[in-house]
Protein backbone atom coordinates (compact mmCIF):
# COMPACT_ATOMS: atom_id res chain seq x y z
CA UNK A 1 0.00 0.00 0.00
CA UNK A 2 1.24 3.54 -1.09
CA UNK A 3 1.14 6.37 1.57
CA UNK A 4 -0.20 9.52 0.72
CA UNK A 5 1.97 12.84 1.01
CA UNK A 6 0.33 13.99 4.42
CA UNK A 7 0.58 10.75 5.91
CA UNK A 8 4.03 10.48 5.71
CA UNK A 9 4.69 13.97 6.98
CA UNK A 10 3.17 13.46 9.52
CA UNK A 11 4.73 10.34 10.60
CA UNK A 12 8.44 11.30 10.23
CA UNK A 13 9.00 14.09 12.01
CA UNK A 14 12.39 15.02 10.19
CA UNK A 15 10.35 16.46 7.06
CA UNK A 16 7.83 17.89 9.33
CA UNK A 17 9.68 20.01 10.98
CA UNK A 18 11.48 21.29 8.17
CA UNK A 19 7.89 22.24 6.56
CA UNK A 20 6.87 25.16 9.41
CA UNK A 21 4.77 28.19 9.00
CA UNK A 22 6.17 31.42 8.47
CA UNK A 23 6.67 33.42 11.63
CA UNK A 24 6.75 30.05 13.79
CA UNK A 25 9.93 29.51 15.92
CA UNK A 26 11.73 26.63 16.18
CA UNK A 27 10.94 24.37 19.77
CA UNK A 28 14.05 24.45 21.64
CA UNK A 29 16.33 21.78 21.99
CA UNK A 30 17.66 19.60 25.26
CA UNK A 31 21.39 19.77 25.09
CA UNK A 32 22.83 17.42 27.67
CA UNK A 33 25.18 18.90 30.26
CA UNK A 34 28.17 21.02 28.77
CA UNK A 35 27.38 20.81 25.38
CA UNK A 36 26.53 24.18 23.51
CA UNK A 37 25.32 25.01 20.58
CA UNK A 38 26.32 25.02 17.40
CA UNK A 39 27.22 22.74 14.58
CA UNK A 40 28.04 19.44 15.09
CA UNK A 41 29.11 18.15 19.14
CA UNK A 42 30.39 15.53 20.67
CA UNK A 43 30.93 12.40 19.14
CA UNK A 44 28.25 9.64 20.50
CA UNK A 45 25.83 12.32 21.71
CA UNK A 46 22.22 11.09 22.59
CA UNK A 47 19.11 12.17 20.78
CA UNK A 48 17.47 15.46 21.89
CA UNK A 49 14.69 14.74 24.80
CA UNK A 50 16.76 11.64 25.50
CA UNK A 51 17.62 11.68 29.39
CA UNK A 52 21.27 12.00 30.29
CA UNK A 53 22.95 9.12 31.61
CA UNK A 54 24.47 10.87 34.53
CA UNK A 55 20.87 12.76 36.50
CA UNK A 56 19.69 11.57 38.29
CA UNK A 57 16.05 10.87 38.08
CA UNK A 58 13.44 12.02 40.97
CA UNK A 59 10.94 9.39 41.93
CA UNK A 60 7.52 10.32 40.22
CA UNK A 61 5.39 12.07 42.88
CA UNK A 62 1.58 12.49 42.26
CA UNK A 63 0.49 14.97 40.91
CA UNK A 64 -1.69 17.75 43.13
CA UNK A 65 -3.09 21.10 41.88
CA UNK A 66 -0.83 24.28 42.83
CA UNK A 67 -2.94 25.74 45.71
CA UNK A 68 -4.82 29.21 44.32
CA UNK A 69 -2.75 32.21 44.75
CA UNK A 70 -4.17 34.27 48.08
CA UNK A 71 -6.25 37.25 47.23
CA UNK A 72 -6.02 40.59 48.52
CA UNK A 73 -9.75 42.03 50.31
CA UNK A 74 -10.74 44.34 47.69
CA UNK A 75 -9.84 47.94 49.73
CA UNK A 76 -12.47 50.17 50.91
CA UNK A 77 -12.64 53.35 49.30
CA UNK A 78 -12.51 56.61 51.81
CA UNK A 79 -14.71 59.22 50.56
CA UNK A 80 -12.68 62.69 50.39
CA UNK A 81 -13.87 65.48 52.26
CA UNK A 82 -16.60 67.62 50.70
CA UNK A 83 -14.47 71.17 50.13
CA UNK A 84 -17.04 74.15 50.77
CA UNK A 85 -18.83 75.20 47.00
CA UNK A 86 -17.10 78.29 45.64
CA UNK A 87 -19.26 81.34 45.35
CA UNK A 88 -20.89 81.76 41.50
CA UNK A 89 -19.15 84.63 40.03
CA UNK A 90 -21.93 86.55 37.89
CA UNK A 91 -20.84 86.20 34.17
CA UNK A 92 -19.34 88.63 32.56
CA UNK A 93 -20.53 89.91 29.89
CA UNK A 94 -18.51 88.53 26.01
CA UNK A 95 -16.51 90.50 24.19
CA UNK A 96 -18.23 90.97 20.57
CA UNK A 97 -15.97 89.49 17.71
CA UNK A 98 -14.62 91.79 14.82
CA UNK A 99 -16.76 89.77 13.01
CA UNK A 100 -20.08 90.37 14.79
CA UNK A 101 -19.09 94.12 15.39
CA UNK A 102 -18.87 94.45 11.75
CA UNK A 103 -22.37 93.24 11.01
CA UNK A 104 -23.76 95.48 13.60
CA UNK A 105 -22.07 98.23 12.04
CA UNK A 106 -23.34 97.49 8.27
CA UNK A 107 -26.88 96.67 9.74
CA UNK A 108 -26.95 100.30 11.22
CA UNK A 109 -25.47 102.24 8.21
CA UNK A 110 -27.68 100.55 5.67
CA UNK A 111 -24.61 101.55 2.97
CA UNK A 112 -21.88 99.08 1.65
CA UNK A 113 -18.72 99.96 3.54
CA UNK A 114 -14.80 98.68 3.27
CA UNK A 115 -13.24 96.67 5.81
CA UNK A 116 -11.09 99.43 6.80
CA UNK A 117 -14.36 102.19 7.03
CA UNK A 118 -15.96 99.30 9.53
CA UNK A 119 -13.07 99.12 11.75
CA UNK A 120 -12.68 103.07 12.26
CA UNK A 121 -16.86 102.96 12.64
CA UNK A 122 -16.44 100.14 14.98
CA UNK A 123 -13.97 101.62 17.25
CA UNK A 124 -16.23 105.01 16.85
CA UNK A 125 -19.65 103.36 18.82
CA UNK A 126 -17.76 101.05 21.12
CA UNK A 127 -18.46 97.54 19.91
CA UNK A 128 -14.75 96.70 19.20
CA UNK A 129 -11.27 97.84 19.02
CA UNK A 130 -8.19 96.54 17.40
CA UNK A 131 -5.75 94.68 20.52
CA UNK A 132 -2.98 96.06 19.02
CA UNK A 133 -2.80 93.92 15.34
CA UNK A 134 -1.19 96.24 12.28
CA UNK A 135 -3.86 95.03 9.92
CA UNK A 136 -7.03 94.90 11.51
CA UNK A 137 -9.08 95.86 8.33
CA UNK A 138 -7.53 93.01 6.30
CA UNK A 139 -7.94 90.39 9.23
CA UNK A 140 -12.12 91.65 8.92
CA UNK A 141 -11.90 91.29 5.10
CA UNK A 142 -10.46 87.74 5.14
CA UNK A 143 -13.26 86.86 7.76
CA UNK A 144 -16.38 88.53 5.75
CA UNK A 145 -14.80 86.86 2.62
CA UNK A 146 -14.59 83.27 4.84
CA UNK A 147 -17.84 83.89 5.89
CA UNK A 148 -19.23 84.48 2.70
CA UNK A 149 -17.63 81.17 1.22
CA UNK A 150 -18.80 78.53 4.17
CA UNK A 151 -22.35 79.84 5.25
CA UNK A 152 -23.44 81.06 0.99
CA UNK A 153 -26.79 82.33 1.27
CA UNK A 154 -26.90 82.65 5.08
CA UNK A 155 -24.22 84.20 5.75
CA UNK A 156 -24.40 87.88 7.19
CA UNK A 157 -22.40 89.84 4.46
CA UNK A 158 -22.93 90.11 0.35
CA UNK A 159 -20.66 91.39 -1.54
CA UNK A 160 -21.52 94.28 -3.15
CA UNK A 161 -18.83 95.54 -4.90
CA UNK A 162 -15.00 95.02 -5.15
CA UNK A 163 -13.71 95.92 -1.35
CA UNK A 164 -17.56 96.74 -0.43
CA UNK A 165 -19.68 94.69 1.37
CA UNK A 166 -23.13 95.21 3.10
CA UNK A 167 -25.57 93.48 5.30
CA UNK A 168 -28.13 90.71 4.52
CA UNK A 169 -31.02 91.24 6.26
CA UNK A 170 -31.59 87.54 6.90
CA UNK A 171 -28.28 87.20 8.87
CA UNK A 172 -28.99 90.18 10.89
Amino acid sequence: MIASSTETAATTPAKASKAKPAGMAAPAKERPAGQRGGKGGAKGAKTPGAPAAHSEQLPDAPSTPAPAPATKPAKKEKAAPAKPAKPVKPAKAKRLSALDAAAIVLAKSGKPMKAADMIEAMASQGLWSSPGGKTPEATLYAAIIREIASKKHESRFKKHDRGLFVATHEGV
